[in-house]
């Protein structure tokens, strides 16, 4: 969980709301007054920063005879870390979401829940919850981006009057005397996120998409940035200079993309060296608030939802926002709003306060571009111990239609050898390929042993080059558990041990093991104190699903099928990212 300070003065008092809607689109209406019929209770969770707005406005609603129809509407307000409730969702709805991790068992997903931005809503759809799809979703507040910097080191590169970019702040954080940036950790935290999109689209301009120079420049990126990263907001924030003094501010934190709320509520607590707030271009992805019901709860309460709502889009609500430091969906700002020196207004055309289309949510994200940068920053950031195995049957020589041509062995090949380039020298990852009979009458052989990159890069990157398919069949069972046992034979603490198999059929072979033995010998290995992540990718159409995840099943890990060859990288990378956290 990550924690937040707030400064930003009491909730001021408003002028009391009686919303009387009568033959709207949700063809109920609220009437005030002592008289109840029943009672709907709606349970709201919202980001600790707009929590306290939310619970003012619905508290004044219902103190003023908030009812649908006869009935009364209590509202429970709850302050919920987005991270939380995004794990609780993903639980419930099946879904996976990198760098997330499990759902508290005490975890209840609410009613309605106003996270801080839309990314929680497009990431739990896109790892997996098909069903998931809440209602509205619109946003009831806004807080742009940016990056903090204590302000003697942000006077130092220009502010307050050079417009900086993304562009000039890669170059300082990957300088010879590089800015110490840091990062709350961004499958956690949207404001992260925000600003890892930002970064990473940066460094992915100083080359051809894909290329060597561009890759590596955006991995530079991600670990410069990984130095200082932080799981909980409150201790990123401590991380800022405390002191007036040089050395203390050449040793603090340089450098985070938080949220603008973030600076105000900050600078608010009267530190010894303020934060300045840098509003760079292109204008990151702002926190947007959306208003999500969430499927699945009863229609009473999914009116009661859509009245609460238009009470939150409310000039009055605007103002309770103010005093917490947020500003309207519009980019506009309430009465009692103070903006951090250089902060555009949207009456002067500010583009890092409002989207060109003035509204922000789901629609303005980009779902490919947001898993491609959890994936890689996961990937990037991470240690662990892997062995990558590769079929080299000969179905692998099949070409790919959509691969101009190249064969499914070529296409696996260039996926893991691009992905090698993203890990850091504190992995261990060793080579098999495997087919039948491949040596004498073993499936399988050992390409590279596992070993630290710092000293098995180059030897890698070579075996991967000199991978040709084979004219054998697919001996899956035997080299699923011979490969299970090499893991598990030198299993190291603090990291995650895992195999990851990349095939294209189905187990074939007359002289190997059945799967009942297979999956016999697997549970008796299985050890719960060194645990061995499995990880198979399929490719193509003739592998089976079932008999995938019949393996990973007891191993655990996960299976993943591609129909399409050619999105193998896409997969690897994903399969790789969400694996669980190593050890402790």
């Amino acid at each position: 969980m990550r924690s937040r300070l707030h400064g930003a003065g009491a909730v001021a008092a408003a002028t009391a709301l009686a919303v009387v809607v009568a033959g709207s689109w949700f063809g109920y209406r609220q009437l005030a007054g002592p008289s109840c019929s029943g009672r709907i209770e709606l349970s709201l969770a919202a980001a600790p920063e707009i929590a306290p707005a939310v619970r003012a406005a619905a508290d004044q609603w219902v103190s003023d005879g908030a009812a649908v129809g006869d009935t009364c509407i209590a509202v429970n307000v709850s302050s919920a870390e987005p991270v939380d409730v995004a794990a609780a969702v993903a639980s419930k709805h099946g879904a996976t979401l990198a760098g997330v991790g499990q759902a508290s068992g005490t975890a209840i997903t609410p009613d309605v829940w106003v996270p801080d931005s839309s990314t929680w809503l497009l990431r739990l759809k896109s790892g997996g919850a098909t069903a998931f799809a809440p209602a509205n979703g619109a946003s009831i507040a806004r807080s742009p981006v940016v990056v903090a910097l204590p302000e003697p080191v942000a006077s130092r590169i220009g502010w307050p009057d050079k417009k900086l970019t993304w562009t000039d702040l890669l170059g300082q954080v990957t300088s010879s005397k590089p800015l110490r940036a840091g990062i709350v950790e961004p499958t956690q935290d949207a404001a992260g996120l925000s600003g890892l999109l930002s970064l990473t689209a940066a460094a992915s301009a100083t080359g051809a998409a894909g290329s060597p120079k561009a890759q590596e420049a955006m991995v530079g990126a991600l670990r410069a940035l990984a130095t200082n990263r932080s799981s909980l907001r409150q201790d990123l924030l401590a991380r800022f200079p405390r002191s007036s003094d040089p050395t203390a501010i050449a040793n603090g934190l340089g450098a985070a993309a938080l949220s603008e709320e973030d600076v105000i509520a900050y600078n608010n607590t009267k530190p010894p060296i303020p934060l300045a707030a840098l509003y760079l271009e292109p204008a990151p992805m702002p926190l947007d608030y959306p208003f999500a019901v969430l499927p699945g709860i009863e229609p009473t309460k999914a009116s009661a939802a859509r009245v609460l709502f238009e009470v939150l889009r409310t000039s009055s609500f605007k103002n309770r926002l103010a005093a917490q430091a947020l500003r309207a969906p519009d980019g506009n700002w309430g009465d009692g709003f103070k903006a951090p020196q250089g902060a555009p207004s949207p009456a002067n055309g500010g583009a890092s306060a409002v989207p060109p289309s003035g509204q922000g949510g789901a629609a303005d994200l980009d779902p490919k571009a947001i898993q491609t940068a959890t994936t890689t920053w996961s990937v990037a950031t991470q240690s662990g111990r892997m062995l990558c195995v590769v079929d080299v049957s000969g179905s692998m020589k099949k070409p790919v239609a959509t691969a101009n041509g190249a064969s499914r062995e070529q296409v696996t090949v260039a996926a893991a050898s691009q992905g090698l380039g993203l890990f850091d020298d504190s992995w261990s990852i060793g080579l098999w390929t495997f087919s039948t009979n491949l040596s004498g009458s073993q499936d399988y052989r050992e390409v590279i042993g596992i070993k630290p990159l710092s000293s098995n890069r180059g030897a890698l990157q070579q075996g991967l080059a000199s991978i040709r398919p084979s004219d054998g069949d697919t001996g899956l069972y035997d080299t699923m558990l011979a490969a299970y046992k090499k893991v598990q034979e030198d299993w190291e603490p603090g990291k995650v041990n895992s195999i990851v198999l990349f095939t294209d059929g189905k187990n074939d072979d007359a002289n190997g093991i059945s799967q009942k033995a297979l999956l016999d010998q697997l549970k008796k290995l299985r050890d719960e104190e060194q645990p061995v992540q499995v990880i198979i990718i399929g490719i193509g159409t003739e592998v089976s699903r079932a008999e995938l995840k019949s393996i990973t099943d007891v191993t655990g890990g996960g299976s993943f099928v591609t129909t399409d060859p050619s999105k193998i990288g896409e997969i690897f990378l994903q399969a790789i990212a969400l694996r669980p956290p190593a050890p402790r």
